[in-house]
């Protein structure tokens, strides 16, 4: 196989976070995109990241979180509550793969 191949472009997938703490707090799931590939810089800088520096995880979670057409959702002073931004950063950490998944932990 060429590695040609391999490439595509990337997609917006949802990402939903549905767990009990959330519905029952919210009243429904709350759902978000990412895409579903993402360049080696942003691989790289996440596993660089520290595990205890969670102001420095939030700010590269923030430039991969999405709307529905791919907008950033969270630019500016725009924030979430605390509990739920926990549970975006899990789904983004998640989402970009177990090697990344294990060198952060929000």
């Amino acid at each position: 196989m060429k590695l040609a191949q391999l490439t595509a472009k990337p997609k917006l997938i949802p990402i939903t976070i549905d767990d009990e703490e959330i519905v029952k707090e919210y009243g429904e799931p709350i759902e978000f995109w990412i895409y579903d590939k993402h360049k080696l810089e942003t691989f790289m800088g996440m596993a660089n990241l520290q595990k205890d520096n969670f102001t420095e995880v939030a700010k590269v979670v923030n430039t991969l979180v999405l709307d529905e057409k791919g907008k950033p959702i969270l630019q500016g002073e725009e924030t979430l509550p605390v509990n739920v931004m926990i549970k975006v950063i899990q789904k983004v950490v998640d989402s970009l793969g177990n090697s990344v998944g294990q060198t952060i932990k929000a």
